[in-house]
């Protein structure tokens, strides 16, 4: 059996993924492939981490957490998400971003030994990630939230290649958050393990997130009318909506960090670019790109 665990973020989705997964849950079914509810299985899969300390679960112990997750269903794969895999937000940055996520997706792993195991992650510019993750704990300083790690050292790719070394049989598929309304479609049948094109209920619901609610509804009328495109008809048509009725708010998004500066901004862009780069070229690593 396949074990797809999609591992966040914070920060980025929102938990819209997991939405719509559990939305199209009775058609997956038929396909053989389940969406638990995340409120059974999260501090489960925690619990059993903890106790097995990096140790390997027996084939006992194996059989129960899957017939716990399970609830009797049968499948030939199962879609585990939570942006909180890695760590919680508050430990997000320690000295770099989720110092323990190798460790954590390993113990995951140990859960199921006998059992394939897969991950899916998206990552985000640190220069908006950042600000955001500190914008949901109001009550903490910056500094308590981030430490006094340098934001222009802060690599995605050390995440990647610490998932690559505990985790190396483990296939890993990455993608940025900025585009993920060009790549959706693309990001959920992924995830899901379905070809892309299959037809999953709410596969625009992120299109209302980030554009004016005219241009959902011609996209909606293009899609309805003609037959299903095929993936660049379909990146042409939402990049073309999207560049005429995008919401403001979401290019113009405005936030204060102490002692940033625009060339701060610019700098960790830049930064966050190159390290695209590097993901791309890391073995064993499949990115979702436009």
């Amino acid at each position: 059996m396949q074990i797809a665990f999609h591992v966040g973020v914070h920060c980025t989705d929102d938990g819209r993924l997991l939405r719509c997964l559990q939305a199209n849950a009775e058609a997956l079914a038929a396909e053989g492939i389940a969406v638990p509810d995340p409120d059974i299985y999260r501090n489960l899969l925690r619990d059993a981490a903890s106790t097995l300390q990096g140790q390997a679960a027996s084939a006992e112990t194996e059989a129960i957490m899957i017939e716990q997750i399970m609830d009797e269903q049968q499948a030939d794969r199962i879609i585990l998400s939570w942006d909180s895999f890695l760590a919680y937000p508050n430990w997000a940055v320690r000295g770099r971003f989720y110092s323990k996520a190798g460790e954590r997706v390993r113990g995951l792993q140990n859960t199921f030994p006998s059992h394939e195991t897969q991950i899916y992650m998206a990552i985000r510019n640190p220069a908006t990630f950042l600000p955001d993750l500190c914008s949901r704990k109001r009550n903490r300083p910056v500094s308590e939230i981030i430490g006094d790690v340098d934001p222009l050292d802060l690599y995605w790719s050390e995440v990647v290649n610490d998932l690559r070394s505990l985790v190396p049989h483990a296939p890993l598929t990455v993608w940025c958050d900025e585009d993920t309304p060009m790549i959706w479609p693309e990001v959920l049948a992924a995830v899901a393990g379905v070809e892309d094109g299959t037809a999953l209920t709410g596969w625009d619901d992120i299109l209302h997130h980030v554009m004016e609610d005219e241009g959902v509804r011609r996209l909606q009328t293009i899609m309805s009318e003609t037959p299903v495109p095929d993936l660049a008809r379909r990146r042409d048509m939402i990049g073309n909506l999207l560049s005429e009725f995008v919401r403001p708010e979401v290019v113009e998004a405005e936030f204060e960090m102490p002692g940033w500066t625009q060339a701060h901004v610019d700098e960790m862009t830049a930064r966050y670019e190159a390290d695209i780069e590097r993901i791309q070229r890391t073995p064993g690593v499949t990115f979702l790109a436009p």
